[in-house]
């Protein structure tokens, strides 16, 4: 028995992951993806399905373009599974750390601006103006 493997076409794809065609050519055109053509038709295989649903994680979770394609493409490579699966392991590790690292920032700054405010607002209350902004007094 011949099972054909199950192929996409752009609309299918973009439809699906609800991402625009011109967003998948932009991925060809980076490499990540390489759909068969058929004259002017792009033809994508499930292996191209599979790589587009990394690409989009990958992107949401704020890799870049050579650091997705450098992980998609050890799967290729001798140890492939393996090594691309330690690879990206350890870019989530990074990535997390680097997160956790603007998070503490972020909320050092949210602290600051929020002794900022009340610095101010205790200022305008010895002043006797009023916090909403008294303009004739500032």
């Amino acid at each position: 028995m011949n099972r054909k493997k199950p192929t996409y076409s752009i609309s299918e794809l973009s439809e699906e992951f609800g991402i625009t065609p011109r967003t998948l050519r932009f991925y060809e055109d980076q490499k990540l993806i390489s759909p068969k053509r058929e004259g002017q038709t792009r033809i994508y295989s499930a292996a191209d399905r599979a790589r587009l649903a990394w690409i989009l994680r990958g992107k949401r979770v704020g890799f870049s373009i050579a650091e997705m394609s450098e992980v998609l493409d050890m799967y290729y490579q001798e140890g492939g599974k393996v090594k691309q699966s330690r690879v990206a392991m350890e870019a989530c590790r990074q990535r997390i750390e680097s997160l956790e690292q603007q998070k503490k920032d972020i909320d050092e700054t949210i602290d600051e601006l929020n002794n900022l405010i009340q610095t101010l607002e205790h200022w305008m209350q010895e002043q006797n103006i009023e916090k909403l902004g008294d303009r004739e007094h500032a």
